[in-house]
């Protein structure tokens, strides 16, 4: 019988894969004391980024992908 992969939870609760297959984790600074930070740059950070391409062997591997 095949060992399946498990997929690491904490890691798949902070990135997530995109249609095309790139990962991407949500900015920092976003979550609380968001009062003094302006409209443009709490837009700015709700996009979310790319994960470098030095972190996306591992990341990939925790996501059992």
């Amino acid at each position: 019988m095949k060992i399946k992969m498990k997929t690491s939870k904490s890691v798949s609760k902070r990135f997530r894969v995109t249609k095309n297959g790139k990962l991407m984790h949500e900015s920092a600074n976003r979550s609380h004391k968001n009062y003094h930070k302006s409209s443009s740059r709490k837009r700015r950070l709700d996009i979310g980024s790319n994960i470098s391409s030095a972190d996306k062997k591992r990341i990939k591997r925790a996501l059992g992908i």
